[in-house]
């Protein structure tokens, strides 16, 4: 039989994403938008397997995971978190979660943080893949956004923006290190191989062209300049 996951994610494009890559990948998945809905389903069902973010509005993952805890509950749970700090992280196991995966994540990632929790409490089982349909290994998410690498399609919210070859390639390496910040030669190196010099407006021209695609009304601006050095993304 197959594994049911209890996904709770307030980001309706990446819980979107995340539900269909699990089940894509062979699990039942019952996935709802906050920590309110995740308690009262938790209490209806006995899903396998939790997969929680940490931000979320009302009762965030840390409460959820207490609350079960105290109740007694030792379903395995896995946190999706932005927080990166030792701190943030010890606060989430000390609050019963099992392990965490950091956003950006590779949902691959997610798959195989999965199948070790459910090893590790026996409740492994081969989650058969429906045949027909693609892989599902490559999906990115970051900062808002979700990419799929292999069909080479990326999303801000619901919205599809259409990008260039380049274009395309640019936002997936700034979404493979968001909250990092690449200097000018590596991205140049990595996306075309070769330093154009300093006196190159190339990687600006290329920037800016994103940066239209990407900007919306009153959101957030998610592609930074960091001056003399380079560039990162990150939603402020």
């Amino acid at each position: 039989m197959p594994q049911n996951v209890l996904l709770a994610e307030d980001d309706r494009a990446i819980r979107h994403a995340l539900e269909r890559a699990l089940t894509l990948e062979g699990y039942e998945v019952t996935a709802v938008a906050d920590g309110v809905e995740a308690l009262a389903q938790a209490h209806r069902t006995t899903p396998d397997v939790l997969v929680l973010d940490v931000m979320m509005p009302g009762i965030d993952g840390l409460q959820v995971c207490r609350v079960l805890r105290a109740e007694g509950d030792r379903t395995p749970i896995l946190m999706l978190t932005a927080l990166v700090e030792t701190a943030d992280r010890i606060a989430g196991l000390d609050a019963g979660a099992d392990d965490y995966v950091v956003k950006p994540f590779d949902v691959e990632e997610v798959f195989a943080r999965l199948r070790a929790l459910l090893r590790r409490t026996g409740n492994a089982v081969a989650a058969p893949k429906p045949s027909g349909d693609r892989d599902v290994a490559g999906l990115l998410f970051a900062a808002g956004l979700r990419m799929d690498v292999h069909a080479r399609r990326a999303w801000r919210g619901a919205r599809e923006l259409e990008l260039t070859r380049t274009e395309f390639d640019l936002l997936e390496l700034l979404m493979r290190n968001a909250g990092i910040v690449l200097d000018h030669a590596t991205i140049y190196d990595r996306i075309w191989g070769y330093d154009f010099g300093p006196g190159s407006k190339n990687l600006a021209v290329y920037v800016g062209y994103l940066r239209r695609k990407l900007d919306e009304p009153d959101a957030p601006v998610l592609i930074h300049t960091v001056r003399g050095v380079g560039y990162v993304l990150r939603e402020d």
